[in-house]
């Protein structure tokens, strides 16, 4: 069985909405308003659709789209946007890939190789 990319958290600049899967509701509040935060500003500045996901292995990717016809939408805004997150967030994104990692995916990281 192969497995599929799992959606956490995302917002819609059109819809004016952000989303937050409840499977993941075990993760500590404050990390999930950090993350509501990090979502909601992203499409403020950029707009467009925003969404963080967990891949097959358990890392976690952000991405970010837009419809067709928004001329508002600024793709490269959004893509340094992305690489900022990456850098400023780091630790936090590292945090919940090793979460999904254990508690989703149930690896046993005691035996894994320090690094």
């Amino acid at each position: 069985m192969e497995q599929e990319r799992v959606v956490l958290c995302g917002a819609n600049a059109y819809e004016r909405k952000y989303y937050f899967n409840q499977a993941f509701k075990g993760i500590p509040q404050s990390i999930q308003e950090e993350l509501h935060i990090i979502c909601v500003l992203f499409t403020e500045e950029a707009g467009g659709v925003f969404t963080i996901v967990f891949e097959p292995d358990g890392s976690v990717s952000m991405e970010t789209n837009a419809d067709d016809d928004d001329f508002y939408y600024d793709e490269i805004s959004s893509g340094l946007l992305v690489s900022e997150i990456r850098r400023k967030r780091r630790e936090l994104l590292e945090s919940l890939s090793l979460y999904y990692r254990v508690f989703i995916l149930g690896e046993d990281l005691s035996e894994a190789p320090e690094a």
